[in-house]
């Protein structure tokens, strides 16, 4: 189904080169340090519900690109937040996904998808109307084998760690529930504390209540609340987490004064905070949050350049995450200016920035990595984790900031069974590039050798800490 040299160089030297450099990495272990899995699986180890379920249901990359082509979410199966009627067969749910499978022709998520077919389901055609059916029977009978559980999947993969996205309220029974138990597969929590830092967020004031309730902090006073997200972070490092994750519509960043800060809290958290608090607050607390990690080691991920839940109508109906998150510009330079006048010397701080404005690489983010200690560029992300995205995002910003101050690759997805093969086109990716440097003699091979590990692995290992 999948050509063994894809996404390498057509000129056969380069490709012979490419090859040569990927057969070097291509079995290293899986570290997934940023994603969107449910720990539950791994806790619970049950079987898999069906192939819709597995492939289409939960991928925001997939059914978007459905609804795009006038496909409805509900006849997707993707449930509506009111518990509304929707497509509950799974059987057709996957005739609907066959029927347009060639949408995805060109895409990542084709490759993604046919990957996990050939290497995970031992399948050998692409997927069509004709032999839907078959495929269906095939990937259902596979989940119903003790070695598709979970569990056997993630060690199958070569999956050293695996950190999942948690919200700061979460109460991480599924992770102790996993540490407690006899598999020796090593899946941790991230901290995600949006939307108890985010004013605009939906029930702000009652999830701050909730996270005081949860930690026995004062969150009536800015200094309990930040004591309580201090409690709060140390639950997760107790459960294994080595960082935090922060989705910020903008770059913003503030340094107030003690005084400037309570003010500010308080009109938050009352509610009478204007759009602009909101910002304010939002910035402040990614700078108190990088102050916190200098504590407790957390890596700090910042994501910004994102226009979340655009379509208010799913928003209301789905609920967030539905493909709806569109790429807006960003100002990282003064954004970040703020925090990292504040804690950008550090070295021992740790601040991995992703973005979705493209633009930003080589203007603003190589030259900010290039020179901050404490500043690391994270792999493209959403709409450019894809081959193309992956060499464009090289070819921006090694020139200014190099190889060593990016943190190689996550995969930052829900698919479970895509892991592999978004490891795999990342690995493919990067050889290919390096090939080119060779053929241009801006590397010696050996150092590409070098390269090709260090960006599969050991970067990212170094990275977060694991």
């Amino acid at each position: 189904m999948l050509d063994p040299n894809r996404l390498f160089p057509a000129d056969p030297g380069l490709r012979a080169l490419s090859r040569d450099l990927y057969a070097e990495v291509a079995k290293l272990p899986i570290l997934s340090p940023h994603g969107h899995c449910d720990p539950r699986w791994f806790a619970q180890n049950e079987a898999f519900p069906d192939p819709a379920q597995l492939f289409v249901v939960p991928d925001h990359y997939v059914f978007r690109m459905l609804v795009s082509q006038g496909m409805r979410l509900e006849d997707l199966g993707v449930a509506r937040t009111s518990g509304g009627q929707v497509e509950t067969d799974p059987r057709e749910i996957w005739n609907r996904f066959a029927a347009n499978f060639h949408l995805f022709r060109g895409t990542p998520s084709a490759m993604w998808i046919e990957h996990s077919f050939q290497h995970v389901f031992g399948l050998q055609e692409p997927l069509t109307v004709e032999n839907a059916q078959a495929h269906y029977d095939h990937i259902a009978t596979c989940l119903t084998r003790p070695d598709y559980r979970p569990r056997a999947l993630f060690d199958q993969f070569g999956i050293e760690c695996l950190a999942t996205t948690d919200s700061a309220l979460d109460d991480l029974r599924w992770h102790k529930s996993i540490q407690d138990s006899d598999w020796s597969g090593r899946v941790i929590p991230t901290y995600r504390p949006d939307t108890c830092v985010d004013p605009e967020a939906a029930g702000f004031a009652e999830n701050v209540g909730r996270l005081g309730d949860i930690t026995g902090e004062d969150i009536a006073t800015w200094d309990g609340y930040l004591a309580a997200h201090r409690v709060r972070r140390a639950d997760f490092v107790a459960m294994g987490a080595t960082a935090s994750d922060h989705g910020h519509p903008t770059a913003r960043t503030c340094d107030l004064s003690s005084g400037e800060a309570r003010a500010l809290y308080a009109r938050v958290l009352t509610g009478i905070a204007t759009s602009e608090d909101a910002e304010t607050f939002r910035g402040q607390m990614l700078t108190e949050m990088a102050r916190m990690s200098l504590d407790d080691g957390l890596v700090l991920q910042i994501h910004a350049g994102s226009l979340r839940n655009h379509n208010t109508t799913v928003l209301s109906e789905f609920g967030t995450d539905k493909g709806f998150d569109i790429p807006v510009r960003t100002d990282w330079v003064r954004g970040l200016q703020p925090l990292l006048n504040a804690v950008g010397m550090e070295p021992d701080l740790s601040i991995i920035l992703f973005t979705l404005d493209e633009t930003t690489y080589g203007r603003e983010l190589a030259p900010l990595a290039g020179a901050y200690p404490a500043l690391r560029l994270g792999p493209p992300w959403w709409f450019f984790d894809s081959a193309d995205g992956i060499r464009r995002f090289r070819e921006l910003t090694t020139e200014t900031c190099g190889f060593y101050n990016t943190v190689g690759f996550n995969d930052d997805t829900r698919a479970f069974t895509s892991i592999p093969a978004r490891h795999d086109v990342s690995r493919r990716s990067d050889c290919a590039y390096l090939a080119g440097l060779v053929g241009t003699g801006r590397l010696r091979e050996a150092e590409a050798a070098d390269l090709a590990r260090a960006l599969s692995y050991d970067l990212v290992k170094a990275a977060y800490r694991l």
